[in-house]
């Protein structure tokens, strides 16, 4: 087996002479494997030690990821040898070290001190502080004759500190790469934490009267999937992955856009959907999320959040209807009544028996959970922690209706329903859009039994 990189932007990275050098700026453009290559051609240097960092445990070893991925690499290798103890660790020929850990947060720091290491990378460096990564370019240091050096990942990140740091190499109008300015290379130094450049080490040195030692050189190389032959040639799918994707996901993971942000009119279009005046007779499962509230309309609080509880329904074809929305300023135990009262209409008329209750963090909201539970008895009532943000949780579902794939049934809520989408995530409320963001998750991935109505198993 020959392993080398893709001719390209991979080829690119792996040749450049930056002291620092950042790769990517799209999903697919065969970074991880990059940064497995790499150490390879200091694999017959005695001492050469390189550490590969990911922000978490998790990321190192899921199915796929470095850990995986370092396997499909060393594991043809005759002199390699894998160890998972005291850390996962590769060993080439008794020679040198590749190693696997994680930085979750500065209190991960210390115990890096006095260590060496020539090559430091870093999976995805937006994933990291601007802290984290300075600490570490301090432990980049060696004897064993392979000048130290830095090499990263990263995907695009509008409000990470990466985005500018790099913001030589890229477009301020577009948030686009500069093509002619990819595998630049420019100089850095670090006066009382302020990042200085300049396109010199001598001209840097002069300006801020420092020893030229103390400059480093960094570059940006832009890639993207369309960059990475292999990985179209054999999962061509993965490209309609990304082109699914949502607005701001879509200029993010697949054409490199580092200026995008979630904003109003991004997520959801009321051009992106239609309003049928009929039930689909096709409809392979039906579910009603809510998203929980308890204040009413007063003097102190004129426009408190509202319960929402959003009824949606998956068809054969694959599309996504919403059926029903209820939307309210209530008290507890007017809720509570509401959502019993709405569990046998949804029932009597759709045949759904299935409820989403959102699950707040800490024990009160454990009880909570279970309280509806019970006041729901006959249902089948799940209970899901909240996790993640908004804007996260409402991406797959955009997804959809960015794609044209979801419906809405004629109703007396569809104008404030529409009205909350389009204003996601700068409107004052999103009720209305966790409930449904919920209400998709679980439709989607429900199993059916059979095709009828409200027939299916979460």
């Amino acid at each position: 087996m020959i392993l080398r990189p893709q001719k390209g932007p991979q080829e690119r990275f792996l040749s450049t002479e930056a002291d620092i050098a950042i790769y990517g700026g799209a999903a697919g453009g065969g970074k991880t494997y990059a940064l497995l290559l790499e150490p390879l051609r200091h694999m017959n240097v005695d001492g050469y030690s390189a550490t590969i960092f990911r922000r978490n445990a998790t990321q190192i070893t899921i199915d796929g990821g470095l850990l995986d991925e370092s396997m499909s690499i060393y594991g043809f290798l005759k002199n390699a040898v894998y160890k998972s103890s005291p850390k996962p660790h590769w060993i080439f020929g008794g020679r040198s070290k590749v190693s696997f850990m994680h930085i979750d947060g500065d209190r991960d720091l210390p115990k890096w001190q006095g260590s060496q290491i020539c090559y430091i990378g870093f999976d995805e460096l937006t994933h990291f502080d601007e802290s984290q990564f300075f600490y570490m370019l301090s432990r980049n240091r060696s004897i064993c004759g392979v000048k130290p050096y830095v090499r990263a990942t990263c995907n695009p990140d509008v409000d990470s500190w990466v985005a500018d740091f790099i913001s030589w190499w890229i477009n301020p109008d577009t948030g686009y790469p500069i093509p002619e300015r990819s595998g630049v290379l420019r100089y850095f130094c670090r006066i009382e934490g302020e990042v200085k450049w300049d396109d010199s080490k001598e001209e840097l040195a002069e300006r801020y009267k420092i020893e030229p030692e103390l400059c480093k050189s960094v570059t940006f190389i832009a890639s993207s999937v369309y960059d990475n032959k292999i990985l179209l040639e054999n999962d061509p799918g993965y490209l309609a992955n990304l082109h699914g994707l949502s607005l701001v996901e879509r200029e993010r993971l697949l054409n490199g856009n580092w200026k995008i942000r979630p904003s109003a009119g991004l997520y959801f279009k009321t051009e992106q959907t239609r309003i049928v005046k009929s039930v689909p007779e096709d409809l392979v499962a039906v579910v009603r999320a809510w998203d929980l509230a308890a204040t009413e309309v007063n003097l102190g609080n004129k426009d408190p959040d509202r319960t929402a509880g959003v009824l949606m329904g998956r068809m054969r074809n694959g599309q996504y209807i919403v059926l029903d929305v209820k939307r309210m300023a209530a008290n507890a135990a007017t809720v509570r009544s509401i959502v019993k009262s709405t569990a046998e209409t949804d029932k009597a008329e759709y045949g759904c028996k299935k409820i989403l209750i959102p699950q707040d963090p800490g024990q009160a909201g454990k009880e909570q959970a279970q309280s509806y539970i019970r006041n729901l008895a006959g249902y089948s009532v799940k209970s899901k922690p909240v996790s993640g943000s908004k804007i996260t949780r409402a991406e797959p579902f955009a997804a959809q209706w960015q794609q044209g794939n979801v419906l809405l049934l004629e109703g007396n809520w569809n104008e404030t329903f529409l009205d909350e989408l389009e204003g996601f995530p700068d409107a004052l409320h999103d009720d209305q859009v966790d409930a449904a963001s919920d209400a998709f998750s679980a439709v989607a991935y429900a199993r059916t039994r059979r095709i009828s109505r409200g027939d299916f198993a979460l």
